[in-house]
């Protein structure tokens, strides 16, 4: 039976171990409701901007975006893949990496030029251990993602797209839905063309504006259809950054409980082994006073 020495030894090390755990346990969580907020707030403006631009394709006027039709000729594709900095979060990075990976092999089969971008420290130490270059690289988001920075990136995208530099932009994220669910996403945001609908979505499509325009409807898209292309971006790093938290939430609540219940099964078997001790040596000293009797 191992020494009691050892197993106490050993306990000490993992009620430590449970100690970062917790910690890091409550900070997540802390940050884990930061992060909700501010993504719950996005979600509802990103709806409302979305169905705007909708409104507006559909309004039955004569107003086009380039932003909003799919190019006949598509040769040049972008992707853009958010991990984490850091790991400790159960299967968040890895889920994310597996689905960059299969739709980055999909892609590739499509478009002449594929170009990869990765944010998060996790994400391109995933890529350069299986060999892919990386075009780009981000390090600076974490928990509260700034608009001002994604605005910068959205505001590249939208210059090469216009550029054509890239005909398409995808996605892959891990979109928040609610606090007990979170989905690995690929989205395209390039071209919007989503954004217009169907025929029969269209109720009342091509008859009258419901919408007056100011000083037209060009003017108008040009402003809006850009707009929510960032706010579209933004909220998937958003989605990204409170997905992160309750994952690591999720594995350090986890991690937690195993160490409590290695502490006991530990306890245990340190009491048994120093019952075991103390029996020995009370043996002993009987022994010791017999032979001294004798």
């Amino acid at each position: 039976m191992a020494k009691a020495r050892a197993l106490d030894k050993r306990r000490k090390s993992i009620r430590n171990i449970k100690k970062i755990t917790r910690t890091m346990e409550l900070i997540a969580t802390a940050r884990f409701k930061k992060a909700m907020d501010r993504a719950t707030a996005a979600t509802a403006y990103t709806a409302r901007i979305t169905q705007l631009v909708k409104d507006l394709a559909q309004s039955g006027l004569e107003v086009s975006h380039p932003l909003l039709e799919n190019r006949d000729k598509q040769e040049r594709g972008l992707l853009l893949v958010l991990t984490a900095n850091r790991g400790l979060c159960g299967g968040y990075n890895g889920g994310v990496v597996r689905a960059a990976l299969a739709q980055q092999k999909e892609l590739q089969g499509n478009y002449e030029d594929l170009r990869l971008e990765v944010s998060g420290k996790r994400g391109i130490s995933a890529m350069k251990f299986r060999g892919i270059d990386v075009d780009q690289s981000y390090l600076q988001f974490e928990d509260q993602p700034k608009f001002d920075e994604v605005d910068a990136i959205a505001s590249r995208y939208l210059e090469a797209y216009a550029t054509g530099e890239i005909d398409r932009l995808d996605v892959v994220y891990t979109r928040f839905v609610t606090s007990a669910r979170q989905v690995v996403t690929t989205e395209t945001l390039l071209p919007l063309g989503s954004l217009t609908g169907t025929d029969e979505d269209a109720d009342g499509a091509g008859t009258d504006s419901m919408y007056e325009f100011l000083p037209s409807a060009a003017s108008i898209l040009e402003e809006v259809v850009p707009t929510s292309f960032k706010v579209k971006l933004f909220k998937c790093f958003l989605d990204a950054a409170v997905s992160e938290q309750i994952a690591r939430m999720v594995a350090m609540k986890s991690a937690t409980e195993n160490a409590q219940e290695i502490i006991k099964h530990l306890s245990m078997t340190y009491n048994r082994a120093r019952q075991s001790q103390i029996t020995g040596e009370i043996m002993e000293i009987i022994g010791g006073v017999e032979a001294l009797k004798g």
